[in-house]
């Protein structure tokens, strides 16, 4: 290998690291990682840019909406649970809520690329973006994570 092609590799790596997002909250999780081209197999075009290009559903057309029975709601991403139904509750935002995820299964880093620092949080084993967290929730944690809902599954409790 000849040294400026060493050098450009070496250069790229270091970047790719440093651009990679800073998360907090990283739980004992195993890291699901895969190439763009899995990604884009496994997920819809929706799915995918969500998941991983943190893009946005549109309000209001999520059918987790009207979910109401009790079970958990995971990542489409990964299958990796990340709220129990009891913390869901109708916000009037369009986007399905949560007031609490499960503990040490997302990861949070500060967005601010609508000129306005938010909270963004992501699945903590696949690292598929999910929505934001706001302190306008009702008790008793006073959070609102407001959820991508193509970016969620829903697994009802099985009856025995």
């Amino acid at each position: 290998m000849k040294r400026r092609e060493f050098f450009t590799a070496t250069l790229m790596a270091v970047c790719a690291l440093a651009l990679k997002p800073a998360f907090a909250n990283h739980g004992d999780i195993e890291e699901l990682v895969m190439s763009d081209d899995e990604w884009k197999k496994k997920l819809d075009a929706q799915q995918y840019d969500v998941l991983r290009c943190e893009g946005t559903e549109r309000s209001g057309t999520s059918p987790l909406l009207k979910e109401h029975r009790t079970g958990v709601f995971k990542c489409a991403g990964c299958g990796l649970d990340l709220f129990k139904s009891d913390a869901k509750f109708e916000s009037g935002t369009g986007w399905p809520s949560f007031f609490e995820a499960i503990p040490g299964h997302i990861q949070t880093k500060t967005d601010s690329k609508l000129f306005m620092e938010r909270t963004e949080y992501h699945c903590a084993k696949c690292g598929g973006h999910q929505g934001h967290v706001f302190d306008d929730g009702p008790k008793p944690t006073g959070l609102r994570y407001c959820n991508n809902g193509v970016a969620l599954t829903f697994e009802p409790e099985k009856k025995t």
